[in-house]
């Protein structure tokens, strides 16, 4: 088949990857982000390794915590995998605003978000991400978040770091997520699968990027498909 998406995971043994799911991920996995993965591999097969990992959705669940954060983005939702996750991590009063523009494969995950008790804390937004975005940065005064999760369009990444500067408040976190494209960030091009190039190359720009930059602390985590974690200094 043609135009298939890699399994997520820089681990290259499938071993390991098996034992930290096994060991760690699944037995702290919450009841209805399991039913929601289950739902996402039957309704999209192949399509669903664009969800975000188990290890690393609890990853990113720490992270939520250890920063007590409040308010919250997410770029890029799908089925709402990591959407639940930080739901499940933030306080009764935190609140989220999901942006994608696909709202079907949001409403396949929103029957188990409302069945974790966590629907009231989501603000769905149907729209481009970009777009969103700027409106965001428009109004007045403008929103500011806690932390923000990116997990869209690839090559729009570095143009959505620049408008999240801005409305990340200083001290907080922007999380990309799959910096790493599967490995294939570290492979001749003439490897790689002619579909996964161009995000490749946009996401290899962004790497470079975001390591030059002063006004950031960062750190690319190889969990998952590669998470990196900028921490705006001014």
């Amino acid at each position: 088949m043609e135009n298939l998406i890699p399994t997520k995971g820089i681990l290259k043994s499938k071993a390991l990857q098996k034992y930290i799911f096994e060991t760690t991920a699944y037995p702290r996995e919450h009841e209805e982000l399991k039913k929601l993965r289950v739902a996402t591999v039957h309704k999209y097969g192949n399509l669903s390794e664009m969800k975000v990992p188990v290890d690393e959705g609890q990853f990113l669940s720490m992270l939520i915590k250890m920063l007590n954060a409040k308010d919250t983005l997410e770029l890029g939702v799908f089925t709402g995998y990591s959407l639940l996750t930080t739901a499940l991590a933030l306080p009764e009063d935190g609140r989220i605003t999901a942006i994608d523009i696909d709202k079907e494969a949001y409403e396949l995950g929103l029957e188990f978000i409302k069945n974790a008790g966590v629907d009231h804390k989501i603000n769905f937004i149907q729209s481009d991400g970009l777009q969103a975005l700027d409106k965001m940065l428009n109004k007045n005064p403008k929103p500011e978040f806690d932390f923000a999760f990116v997990d869209a369009n690839k090559t729009n990444y570095a143009n959505a770091y620049e408008r999240l500067m801005k409305l990340v408040k200083v001290g907080g976190i922007i999380a990309f997520d799959n910096t790493l494209w599967f490995g294939f960030v570290a492979e001749e091009e003439e490897s790689v699968p002619e579909h996964l190039r161009v995000c490749r190359k946009a996401l290899m720009e962004l790497n470079k990027q975001l390591a030059s930059d002063p006004h950031i602390d960062i750190s690319q985590v190889s969990i998952g498909d590669g998470v990196t974690l900028c921490r705006r200094l001014v």
